[in-house]
């Protein structure tokens, strides 16, 4: 096994997203192994890899690590980038939490009843336009985007994934259920 982390999860961004963003944040180059099946999950189901049947799953450091948070408390211990003390450590959990609670609003919609989608996204508006984006847009998105590492990771070609769109949901259904 090569030291670069193993990140296993479907093709898209989804809940590796923000572990990738971290890898990338840390200039961490990395490899992906998607499961493009419900046999490729099965497989990492049955021999071991996956301490709560799910992924995303990532291989470091020899480890075969679960759960989103866990993953990225790790990485960012481990490259200096989790704070210098107690209250930034604090300040930068908070700021992820909100992030999840946002992400889980987006992960979600795609997979709506087709009569509650416009209500869904609706409130997706409204907590992003009212909740969320005004704390994030006080310098935090201008300074992070300027970081070379996180400047590189946003161009194009390197590992970030585009949104998940409609026609995806088919393939994501016929991998996880």
């Amino acid at each position: 096994m090569s030291g670069k982390p193993k990140l296993h999860y479907f093709n898209g961004r989804g809940r590796m997203e923000s572990i990738r963003w971290l890898l990338g944040a840390a200039g961490v180059e990395f490899e992906e192994c998607f499961l493009e099946t419900k046999d490729d999950l099965i497989k990492l189901q049955k021999d071991g890899s996956l301490l709560f049947q799910q992924v995303p799953m990532v291989e470091i450091d020899g480890m075969k690590m679960a759960q989103s948070r866990a993953i990225g408390n790790y990485i960012a211990a481990k490259y200096n980038l989790y704070g210098k003390d107690l209250k930034e450590r604090a300040l930068i959990d908070m700021y992820v939490e909100a992030i999840i609670d946002l992400n889980e609003l987006l992960m979600t919609h795609p997979f709506q009843p087709a009569d509650k989608k416009e209500q869904h996204f609706a409130t997706i508006v409204d907590k992003a336009t009212n909740r969320y984006f005004p704390v994030y847009e006080k310098s935090f998105k201008a300074r992070i985007s300027n970081i070379p590492t996180i400047k590189k990771f946003l161009q194009p070609g390197s590992q970030r994934k585009p949104p998940l769109q409609e026609k995806d949901v088919p393939k994501l259904m016929k991998i996880f259920h």
